[in-house]
Order: C-alpha cells, then sequence, then structure tokens
C-alpha cells in the first residue's frame, strides 16, 4: 500500500535576503522557532502582516531565505484579503496576485507573489520507485477521517533527494476532510 503522511500547510510567507532586510532591518537573520517536515526548512520566530485590498492578516515567515518572496494562502485567505489568487506550485509566482508585505522596520509592495498552493507529495527518488511514481506525475491521495473522508485529486508529486516523504495541504482543504493533526493518506494512481 503507498501510504503518505499528510500534514496541513498553514498560511505563511517565504522572503528573500533583500525584503528581510527592509522588513526587519539591515543584516537580521531568520530565528529558528521550530523544524518543519522537510529537512532545512522551519517555521521563524518573525512575523509580518500581509495586507490586500480588503484585509490584512499576520502570516509566520518560513526559512530559509529564499530567492524571492512569496505568499502561501488558502482561498478563504485570498478572499479575506481582497485577492485573486492562483493555484501553483510554490516558485512559480509569475503573474500571481500582488499585496504588501508589512514587518517591524518597513514593508514591501509585492507586485506578484500570492499563491494558493498546489496540493502535492514531497518524495524522496528511493520512496517515488517503491510507489511507481514519477516527479510531476498528477495522482490521487485518499485519506480516511471520522465522517468526512475524502479522495484528493490533481496531487502532483514533487520528486528530489532533499526531501522527507509528506503530502502537503492548505487549511481549507484539511477542513473540507475534518482533519485533525497529522494523517496518513493513500497514493491512488
Amino acid at each position: 500500500m503507498k501510504k503518505v503522511i499528510v500534514e496541513t500547510s498553514a498560511r505563511h510567507i517565504h522572503v528573500s535576503a533583500a525584503d528581510l532586510a527592509v522588513l526587519f532591518g539591515a543584516d537580521h537573520k531568520l530565528t529558528n522557532k521550530k523544524d518543519l517536515s522537510q529537512p532545512g526548512q522551519f517555521a521563524c520566530e518573525e512575523k509580518v502582516t500581509v495586507r490586500g485590498p480588503k484585509g490584512e492578516l499576520k502570516m509566520s515567515i518560513l526559512g530559509p531565505e529564499r530567492k524571492d518572496t512569496q505568499v502561501e494562502v488558502s482561498f478563504t485567505d485570498a478572499r479575506t484579503l481582497g485577492l485573486v489568487a492562483p493555484i501553483r506550485e510554490s516558485g512559480d509566482i509569475a503573474g500571481s496576485a500582488p499585496c504588501t508585505v508589512i514587518g517591524p522596520c518597513g514593508e514591501v509592495e509585492l507586485s506578484e507573489g500570492v499563491i494558493v498552493a498546489k496540493r502535492h507529495i514531497h518524495l524522496t527518488p528511493e520512496v517515488a520507485a517503491e510507489f511507481g511514481v514519477e516527479d510531476k506525475q498528477i495522482v490521487s491521495v485518499k485519506v480516511e477521517t471520522d465522517g468526512r473522508s475524502l479522495i484528493f485529486g490533481d496531487v502532483i508529486c514533487r520528486v528530489n533527494p532533499t526531501y522527507a516523504p509528506a503530502m502537503h495541504i492548505d487549511t481549507d482543504e484539511a477542513n473540507a476532510a475534518a482533519m485533525k493533526g497529522v494523517v496518513e493518506g493513500e497514493i491512488i494512481l
């Protein structure tokens, strides 16, 4: 059976070094609050406010720094902000929604960068081979919960030796399945 843990990825932001300096001051370094399931990734002590045309949301920064600043929200969050955020893979921000990011030392106007992350599974090459899937392959994942079991379609497999096996969904998706914490999902080809 092809089982993988399914984790909920709440709204968050990845920041570039240049934007971090504007938001928190020159030479500021991100503070690791908690390691995440993906090796080298961590939730930071630092938080920012993301503002759209209709509202604001407080968000945690995830480290380490990235090449480009990217905001990941659910569709509910996007509505709260007054934005139309496209469903995209992480890093694919061209033509995505704009916003203002506000930190304690300054603010950054993003002309693009707000996305709803496409549901995805991180896999090592070994686990992908064991499961019979390839990088960029689209699969479905069945999640059994109390009263709201469902099958997530359109799940993209992301294969890289630096990953740890885990599926990521946003809070809207987790709530639809009545997920409480981390659950197991079964990959369906």
